[in-house]
């Protein structure tokens, strides 16, 4: 069975492909190209992979938070996969799988939400996988919940665009930060597997997007009411 994963909340495009029990994957930055790019590069994926689109049999997709506009490109390339394939389709939160690739177990993952704001959450890893402690939310990076102990690792570019406020703000509660790393497939990927083989998925039409900045997730048909 073939799973396909691709995240476009950033200016990078990041695609992963398991097939066989092993998993390609490929990142570019692409700046706001994500429309002319994404459909091509994972056209060249799978047949990298040796694999038909009537192969697959699960999109995952970064559901956010992140940019708006290239939320909404990654949602309609799942949706439209999922619909002509009649496959389910699995959304994952970006400030998860940036948990998920960080190799700690106490994360602070934190994105630049632009407009002098960050989309912050917290996550430890247990067992069963991330627990989110607390709420994740978008606030001004010198307004982030501060936890109560020690050890956190910070993740993500709002560590690289207000690394200074972030590093007062936190301070001792903040062992290390990775202020490069962004949210990828592969790490969407890993956390979409076993929701598929527990039967999470869902239609095509029933994909969401998480914005935060509305406090909400949006259907179809509430994206196309805004």
């Amino acid at each position: 069975m073939a799973y396909l994963a691709l995240d476009t909340s950033t200016e990078h495009l990041s695609l992963a492909l398991s097939h066989k029990g092993s998993v390609i994957a490929h990142d570019w930055h692409v700046g706001q190209r994500h429309a002319e790019q994404t459909l091509p590069r994972l056209e060249a994926l799978l047949a990298e992979a040796g694999v038909a689109r009537a192969d697959l049999q699960g999109i995952a997709f970064g559901m956010g938070p992140g940019s708006f506009t290239g939320l909404r490109i990654g949602c309609g390339i799942a949706q439209g996969l999922g619909f002509g394939l009649n496959v389910p389709v699995i959304g994952v939160s970006t400030l998860e799988a940036l948990a998920q690739g960080s190799g700690a177990d106490k994360v602070f993952a934190c994105l630049d939400a632009r407009m002098q704001q960050v989309y912050v959450a917290r996550y430890l890893r247990g067992n069963d996988g991330w627990q989110e402690v607390g709420e994740a939310l978008v606030c001004n990076p010198d307004a982030v919940p501060v936890p109560e102990d020690a050890g956190w690792t910070g993740v993500g570019s709002g560590f690289s665009a207000y690394g200074d406020v972030l590093a007062t703000r936190l301070g001792q509660h903040l062992a290390a930060s990775e202020p490069a790393r962004f949210p990828l497939a592969r790490d969407v990927l890993a956390l979409a597997l076993p929701r598929f083989a527990a039967g999470l998925g869902r239609p095509a039409d029933e994909a969401t997007l998480v914005y935060l900045r509305d406090k909400v997730a949006l259907k179809t048909h509430e994206r196309a009411a805004k």
